[in-house]
């Protein structure tokens, strides 16, 4: 089952709903692209490829949703609508790129009807979403190969199946090494406030078979310096040219955790996440949440923080490159020095 997929009938995007589970698998359609965008913001669909791909078929659902009956009136209806599609999460560099790549092909295409933009632009998000399945199973086998058996790792968030449009990132090497017969255990952090490693890490690995034990997040520490963990393996939204990892919000003191513990820290990401115009991570957008995903998290059926309180909530943060052992790339894993080697896998990319 994909994470989200095209309709044809409607025409419709539909997803599964991330919010609901672990407690019910349920598919939502969404008929149209302001309602694609809410549910990204309000991370029905989460993940930064699936977030790609979602903006490319919102770019689709926008065309076919157009009531524009000449290819000028057209363009203006998607100008408009890529404008919103890429505010929809700041940080996750694949929703720009697949909105922007899914246009570029649109205007390769040089349609001289309606019809024909269309098909041109479902087709390349349809490409898009085949791509990133591809992807993360050579991302899976090349991160796969740096795991011992057996062995644990720390995982941060969520970075499978759920966060792309199958397979998965970080947690796709877990899936691949345990696919291979070697024996992984996994510690699934928390993440809080959101819960994505408990609610939908957990989840996935119950449903492949693969050893896993929650842990709260301020308990990774701990573990790391036992000399229990093997790696700790975190997706990313956003990966400056200098190796600069943005990324879930607590990444970054995992990263030091594991540094101080000499454990090797592998991000997991595909060339598309990779942002080459940004110098460095201190460039990278991090996006803000509202406070009442801290606030309104309760015990017991009651609120945990006192009424009237205050929070801040930034959704991600920035792990610099000096605490990254490896990055993991569909296209090889890559070591340090970052930059010249990051562009060279951008260079070598190749989907097909």
């Amino acid at each position: 089952m994909r994470t989200i997929v095209w309709k044809q009938s409607g025409p419709s995007v539909a997803l599964i709903d991330q919010r609901l589970l672990p407690e019910k698998l349920e598919i939502v359609s969404l008929h149209t692209y302001p309602e694609l965008i809410h549910a990204i913001k309000d991370m029905a669909i989460r993940g930064a490829p699936a977030i790609g791909a979602a903006g490319a078929f919102g770019v689709a659902l926008a065309a076919f949703t157009s009531p524009a009956n000449t290819v000028d009136a057209l363009w203006k209806d998607l100008e408009t609508a890529s404008i919103a599609l890429r505010a929809a999460r700041p940080t996750a560099v694949n929703l720009a790129w697949a909105v922007d790549r899914t246009l570029a092909a649109g205007r390769q295409a040089e349609a001289a009807r309606v019809e024909e933009l269309r098909t041109a632009l479902l087709d390349e998000a349809q490409r898009i979403a085949d791509e990133d399945v591809t992807i993360n199973r050579r991302m899976g086998a090349n991160g796969a190969a740096l795991l011992p058996d057996p062995c644990t790792v720390i995982h941060h968030c969520n970075t499978g199946a759920l966060a792309t449009v199958d397979y998965g990132t970080a947690l796709g090497v877990v899936r691949a090494a345990h696919e291979a017969g070697k024996r992984v255990h996994v510690l699934v952090d928390e993440t809080r406030p959101r819960l994505q490693g408990a609610r939908l890490t957990a989840w996935e690995l119950e449903q492949a078979g693969i050893e896993y034990d929650i842990i709260s997040d301020n308990a990774a520490g701990y573990f790391l310096a036992s000399g229990e963990v093997d790696a700790v393996l975190v997706g990313a939204d956003r990966v400056a040219a200098n190796g600069d990892v943005a990324n879930k919000i607590g990444t970054y003191m995992l990263a030091l955790a594991a540094y101080d513990n000499g454990v090797p820290f592998y991000p997991v990401v595909p060339t598309s996440t990779i942002d080459l115009t940004l110098p460095t991570g201190a460039d990278i957008p991090i996006e803000e949440r509202p406070p009442g995903e801290v606030l309104d998290i309760q015990r017991g059926g009651r609120p945990v923080a006192p009424a009237g309180a205050s929070a801040r909530n930034p959704a991600f943060d920035m792990t610099p490159a000096r605490l990254i052992t490896r990055i993991v790339t569909e296209a090889g894993v890559i070591t340090p020095p970052f930059p010249d080697a990051l562009r060279r896998v951008c260079e070598k990319a190749d989907p097909s």
